[in-house]
């Protein structure tokens, strides 16, 4: 069978062009998600948009109106439950993402007339994409890329040492907000894709990959989402011929090249490169552009 004989298909098509896109999104923001250590936190939003999916069905609204008011709000509750000190990140995580996943289960045990929906919340369905799903999705791909670019600077910044972010004038508190509403965003267009239960390995495996490849974060910000999306058209190509799970087709093919590389690295006897550690004290504004450049 010829590579081309799958975009044959205006289904196919629409999906490959997805992939593309929320591979590279993915692997835009994941950057700042594994610098931050944050996957816990990728992982957490994309179970508790499952609530607002089974609601989205429920109620007959568009799964991105419904998903993404119940994605909106399950990050800024963790947000606000886990500034305050007597209660953890991961805490204020499992909390809100329990909740809403449970909810969604209770809701399902009264309604068992949507089994295929939710099975698509919960697996993707990227080869059921229409050309509006796919039209939202650049749309919501671009905003975040675009406004992730504009706050690179402090958002970089108070990834490493908040408190002299601080200290140099950078609201680390609403950087902190807006981050966590472009990563609800990002899982809300990926979980249309890529199901509740692979948009968190889309988002940590390309930038782990990427940080064995370079020592400099601009760099890592090009590399890392051509590695997803390159996953995402070569997952595509490979699920049509094997007649498996695109999407998970997609992240075993993230987990294939991060195997490769590991045992490519084991074979020279070298160790994986990184960027270099920075503490999250003692950080100066002058010594993260001698680090990372004019980002």
């Amino acid at each position: 069978m010829s590579i081309l004989a799958p975009f044959e298909y205006e289904f196919f098509r629409n999906g490959f062009v997805a992939a593309l896109v929320i591979g590279a999104l993915c692997g835009f923001i994941g950057v700042y998600v594994v610098l931050r250590r944050m996957s816990y936190i990728g992982h957490g939003l994309s179970h508790a948009i499952f609530g607002g999916a089974v609601l989205s069905y429920v109620w007959d609204l568009n799964f991105f109106i419904g998903g993404g008011l119940w994605a909106l709000l399950s990050g800024f509750l963790i947000h606000g439950i886990s500034r305050r000190r007597w209660v953890g990140a991961d805490a204020a995580i499992g909390v809100v993402t329990t909740s809403s996943f449970a909810l969604g289960v209770a809701i399902i045990s009264t309604h068992r007339s949507f089994t295929r929906n939710i099975e698509a919340a919960l697996f993707g369905n990227i080869l059921g994409i229409t050309p509006l799903d796919l039209g939202i999705v650049l749309v919501i791909s671009l905003v975040v890329f675009a406004v992730l670019y504009l706050i690179r600077r402090p958002l970089l910044f108070a990834t490493f040492d908040p408190e002299v972010a601080s200290a140099y004038g950078i609201a680390t508190g609403k950087i902190d907000l807006l981050f966590i509403t472009l990563l609800a965003v990002t899982v809300l267009a990926s979980t249309q894709i890529l199901g509740v239960t692979l948009v968190a390995a889309a988002m940590v495996i390309p930038p782990v990959i990427a940080r064995y490849m370079t020592q400099r974060f601009q760099t890592l910000l090009i590399v890392s989402p051509l590695i997803g999306a390159f996953c995402g058209a070569v997952g595509m190509v490979l699920s049509f011929s094997l007649d498996i799970s695109s999407a998970a087709t997609i992240v075993l093919t993230s987990a294939a090249l991060f195997i490769l590389l590991e045992l490519t690295l084991l074979a020279r006897r070298a160790k994986p490169r990184a960027l270099p550690p920075l503490s999250r004290g003692g950080a100066s504004k002058e010594r993260l552009d001698r680090f990372f450049g004019c980002v």
